[in-house]
């Protein structure tokens, strides 16, 4: 058993670490952010809690989706009942959604009244001015802003869950004592990070700010584009390069810092607001800053941090993106309902104090947006003529919805991010074992533990990882099903490693397929885990809920084995080698290559 082991593990020698950061994107660097935070031993691979993460190793780690988190207290409860009535009159009775649409902003009486409702303020401390709700609680809330106007639920956003998040994450405390109470005041916040030549990749910003030569100040200089709230924001989290000394090298090196600029500090002006295909209500402008003096406490999360402070920004506030797309359309029940359970099954994992939802976030963001778009279309079929009527409001829907699959990270690129870092998590692993095999004898535990597991499946005597202790009895058949996935998907992800090695980067036809899976596998878990719940309880709609992640499931896994055969399959990589090629001759020909048939 020994030696043959060791020979299966040989052959993994290319399974090296990916460099994930040669794709300069931040939404794929953000995991490296994010594990650099972490001591580890020297070797050694850091664990992680996440499910989606441990997928890749094809295991299950089932403590942050089973059993379906239940996180509110009775206090929290009435107080979340308390906020729901008001909130629910003020969209029926207040706002007016087609008319912000129409003016192209939200209007008076119902900024007002988002105001005095609390709503610009719903996460900050009640010491500090604020309703101090719990990431549930929040979530809640956001659903039926969303349901209603999500050009108002843009303008909340924008102000709390990226605006001034970076403060309630990184502030000290007498940035919070200073800021927060502000920000629950009638002053708005940004969140300034994107730039014309930047795009996705938050490394390459040219903003820049140099410490002033009395050290009492950063002057920055620079622009940024598209910042919802850029017109209207006084307090804004703005990133920009700053000349740090490499405490290994001893060089100055550009690293991205964070800081709080208020518009008082002079300097910063903003552009008219930007016209929009949808969501036109929300105010989105480019915003300049022309030698801005900032103090130097204003520094936010340290000198150099910058870009940790981003991606962690990103990835708390990406669970509300889930929450507000449910429930527009609640004919589209299967879909509302796999929604809905991510975004509370994401919130109560944050509120359990959970530091391992990165991936999670970005699939509920991907699949939540898609889900939401694809709903919209079909109601508009339904409705025929008439859904294509702005009477309808459907046709408001569909152009606000379109944003939501690009900002705060595109799909495309939160795709990336998941596939390659749960690649690269299960790469590290394997090249850990690889290492242990340089010193058999002291570390035989993790040799006989892992190796083994690969052996058996090589002769084929493995079977599937269990998920019958997390589901209940009646839902057993289906997590049978979504097990024999992630093995397969583990299965999978080892020979795309030896395959490929380093060089999976480049493959983004292969890490698109696997990233749907990954969403698959994940939206199945956490609609087994849901239902599982109601069926424990026996509440009213027990049965219903189990239908649904039944059926959910059946279709998922099934997608799951068409992506892993066309990840493994000759023909269609063959295709992959045929499309690549395909797009190349259309941006060496700048348009379309064949000419017409009429030859005119």
């Amino acid at each position: 058993m020994f030696r043959v082991a060791r020979i299966v593990i040989q052959q993994q020698v290319k399974c090296e670490t990916i460099p994930i950061r040669s794709l300069k994107m931040s939404a794929v660097a953000s995991a490296q952010a994010q594990v650099a935070e972490k001591p580890r031993a020297k070797g050694a691979t850091q664990e992680d809690y996440s499910f989606v993460m441990n997928l890749f190793r094809g295991q299950i780690e089932a403590r942050q989706v089973f059993p379906y988190p239940n996180v509110l207290n009775e206090e929290q409860r009435d107080t979340l009942q308390m906020l729901i009535d008001p909130c629910e009159k003020f969209f029926s009775e207040v706002n007016n959604p087609s008319k912000n649409d129409t003016i192209e902003k939200v209007d008076e009486p119902s900024l007002n009244g988002l105001w005095e409702l609390g709503a610009f303020s719903l996460q900050v401390p009640q010491e500090l001015g604020g309703l101090g709700l719990s990431n549930t609680q929040y979530a809640r809330l956001v659903e039926i802003v969303g349901a209603n106007d999500l050009g108002v639920g843009i303008t909340l956003g924008a102000h709390q869950s990226i605006g001034f998040k970076g403060i309630l994450l990184f502030g000290t405390p007498e940035q919070k004592a200073k800021y927060l109470p502000r920000v629950c005041n009638k002053e708005f916040a940004a969140f300034c990070l994107t730039e014309p030549s930047s795009g996705s990749d938050a490394g390459s910003i040219k903003t820049r700010a140099e410490l002033s030569p009395d050290g009492k100040h950063f002057i920055l200089n620079g622009s940024k584009i598209w910042i919802s709230n850029g017109g209207m924001a006084e307090i804004m989290t703005v990133f920009a390069q700053t000349p740090v000394q490499d405490p290994k090298t001893g060089k100055t090196v550009d690293k991205v810092t964070a800081f709080i600029v208020e518009r008082a500090f002079g300097g910063v002006t903003n552009g008219p607001p930007e016209k929009k295909m949808g969501i036109k209500c929300s105010n989105t402008a480019e915003v300049y800053y022309d030698n801005v003096k900032i103090p130097i406490e204003n520094v936010l999360g340290g000198v150099g941090n910058g870009f940790k402070v981003a991606m962690n920004i990103l990835n708390n506030g990406r669970f509300g993106m889930a929450a507000a797309l449910s429930e527009k359309i609640a004919k589209m029940a299967m879909l509302h309902y796999v929604t809905e359970s991510m975004a509370y099954m994401i919130s109560g994992n944050m509120d359990s104090g959970s530091q391992h939802y990165h991936l999670e976030a970005a699939i509920s963001k991907c699949f939540a947006s898609e889900a939401a778009w694809y709903v919209c279309d079909e109601a508009i079929q339904i409705m025929g003529g008439m859904g294509f009527m702005k009477e309808t409001g459907l046709e408001r829907i569909m152009r606000d919805l379109r944003i939501f699959r690009i900002f705060e990270g595109t799909n495309d690129i939160l795709r990336l991010f998941v596939a390659l870092t749960g690649i690269q998590y299960a790469g590290a692993h394997l090249k850990e074992l690889q290492n242990a095999f340089k010193h058999p004898t002291a570390n035989l535990g993790l040799i006989f533990e892992e190796a083994s597991k690969r052996v058996v499946r090589k002769v084929g005597l493995s079977s599937p990882p269990s998920m019958d202790q997390y589901v209940h009895n009646d839902l057993l058949q289906a997590a049978s099903e979504l097990a024999k996935s992630i093995d397969s998907f583990g299965e999978s992800i080892e020979m795309v490693l030896i395959k490929y090695g380093k060089s999976i980067v480049n493959e983004q036809y292969i890490l698109n397929r696997l990233a749907n899976a990954t969403f698959d596998i994940y939206s199945s878990a956490v609609a087994l885990s849901r239902a599982s719940a109601a069926l424990r309880a026996g509440g009213e709609s027990a049965q219903h809920e189990r239908q649904m992640a039944e059926a959910w499931t059946l279709e998922a896994t099934q997608r799951v084995a068409a992506n892993l055969k066309i990840v493994s399959s000759g023909r269609n990589l063959d295709n992959f080698t045929k499309m690549s090629s395909i797009a190349k001759n259309v941006f060496k020909a700048e348009g379309v290559v064949q000419l017409n048939p009429l030859k005119l």
